[in-house]
């Protein structure tokens, strides 16, 4: 299918998506309480790890939802699970890092849906995930740059315009942010705090450009306000469990939960 090339707007080719998809899932349909369910759980692995309850959570709906659904309703969902871990971890937040993230999200995330079904979606992912695990376990392979050299902030622009481009293609890019944030020597708390304001304004970017072009997000009023209230559940738990957890064993959780995160991402395609 090929609408957008067809001198067809944006606004159009949703038009015809929303004409052709089945009728949004009702509250006590099983498929409901599954990513409800998933919601919950995944929301509160990223409040104690950091990342993987965004892909997991955006895995589990593309098991009920087509993907132009699960895109930009996750990205709906995961604005109120990275939302309320900004605002719990508020004092951990680093602006200084923030601020070059957002710089270029909207641009680059508008030129994202320009060619997101052009792209292969299982050739991004093997690719993201070959890059987390570089990034992860042998992060002199990719000569990142020196935070005593001041381009910290060139390094968290640039990596914002990777995230404004992928976010509205692939649909989630915490792994891809993970493996920087991990080399930034904060702690747990300013590690997860700075990690999901970025995603949060990722995600609230997301949902902006989808709702330009006519994506109906009030038809799925029901299965968000639902998955919204369990997220945020999900986020708290979450963040109770983090306050027992010691640094060194949070360390080693965030690696071993974000190497299976990429190496499920690298093996996508056969799955």
């Amino acid at each position: 299918m090929r609408i957008m090339h067809e001198n067809a707007s944006y606004y159009a080719f949703y038009r015809y998506i929303r004409l052709a998809y089945l009728e949004p899932m009702v509250p006590g349909e099983p498929a409901f309480l599954l990513v409800v369910l998933a919601a919950f759980a995944t929301g509160a692995l990223s409040a104690m790890v950091g990342m993987a309850g965004g892909i997991t959570l955006l895995s589990i709906m593309l098991l009920v939802l087509d993907p132009l659904e699960a895109i930009p309703l996750h990205g709906a969902v995961q604005l109120v699970s990275n939302g309320s871990r900004t605002l719990l971890q508020r004092r951990h937040v680093q602006v200084r890092l923030l601020l070059p993230y957002c710089a270029l999200l909207l641009p680059m995330g508008y030129l994202g849906l320009g060619v997101a079904h052009e792209l292969p979606p299982t050739a991004l992912k093997a690719a993201i995930g070959v890059f987390i695990l570089i990034a992860t376990w042998r992060p002199g392979w990719l000569r990142l740059p020196d935070r005593r050299t001041g381009s910290e902030r060139t390094h968290f622009l640039l990596l914002g315009a990777a995230a404004g481009f992928l976010q509205t293609t692939v649909g989630a890019v915490g792994p891809l942010l993970a493996p920087f944030f991990l080399r930034l020597n904060l702690s747990r708390f300013g590690l997860i705090g700075t990690k999901a304001a970025c995603q949060s304004a990722g995600h609230l970017t997301k949902l902006v450009l989808f709702g330009a072009i006519g994506f109906p997000f009030a038809s799925h009023g029901a299965l968000l306000g639902t998955m919204a209230c369990s997220v945020a559940l999900g986020t708290l738990a979450g963040t109770h469990l983090l306050a027992r957890t010691d640094d060194r064993t949070f360390v080693h959780l965030y690696r071993l939960v974000l190497s299976c995160t990429a190496l499920r991402l690298v093996l996508s395609p056969a799955l």
